[in-house]
């Protein structure tokens, strides 16, 4: 249903998705830079897989109540003591067979580059030694159109409904998911964030 929705909205949106390389399937642990709610609607279209949001999504119009009904994992980033859980919903839903989905900068950008990434969520992959699958996300608005840096990408003080009403202007515009390769696997957390984060950078096209 969710992967039926998402392709909907990107015919709804003028949101053309073009995929390099292969998705991952079946159980998964993916890591991907973030540019914005429209990463969530380009991913889900190519993949099937939850995400793991900030909680503020939940109290968004039409996507907070999908992302709810999906089995979103939210996270508190303002609380700490939060993670242990969250971590542990991210492990049960690889346990059902699902993929996860894991923006790892912790905030989207204006995609000039890639953050470093975050390593705590990636703790359970860390421990048992797991594949993390990666992927990058670009954008691209046609000749004359704002910029997709301020047109597609939401990130900043931006307003969600204005920013909304402009991502839905632009006549069309394209979406770039590249899948890496090989997973990448370590036994600490953190420099498994950063190998991580060297995967997604060097494939990553900026947002221009």
């Amino acid at each position: 249903i969710f992967r039926a929705w998402a392709r909907a909205v990107c015919r709804i949106a003028g949101m053309r998705v073009g995929v390099r390389g292969v998705p991952p399937r079946g159980a998964f642990l993916l890591v991907s830079n973030h540019l914005g709610y429209m990463d969530v609607v380009a991913l889900a279209s190519v993949s099937d897989c939850v995400f793991v949001a900030k909680s503020e999504v939940a109290g968004w119009p039409v996507l907070g109540h999908l992302c709810r009904s999906v089995n979103t994992i939210f996270v508190n980033r303002r609380r700490r003591r939060s993670l242990p859980g969250v971590i542990e919903r991210v492990e049960r839903a690889l346990q059902r067979g699902s993929g996860v989905v894991v923006f790892a900068e912790g905030t989207s950008t204006g995609g000039a580059s890639v953050e470093p990434f975050r390593s705590p969520l990636l703790d359970i992959a860390a421990r048992k030694a797991m594949p993390v699958h990666f992927a990058s996300l670009s954008y691209r608005t046609p000749p004359r159109c704002p910029p997709a840096r301020e047109a597609v990408c939401w990130w900043g003080d931006m307003t969600f409904l204005k920013h909304l009403y402009g991502l839905f202007a632009l006549p069309r515009f394209d979406a770039e998911v590249v899948f890496g390769e090989q997973p990448v696997r370590d036994g600490d957390r953190k420099a498994l964030a950063r190998k991580l984060w060297a995967a997604v950078s060097a494939q990553f096209v900026p947002v221009v």
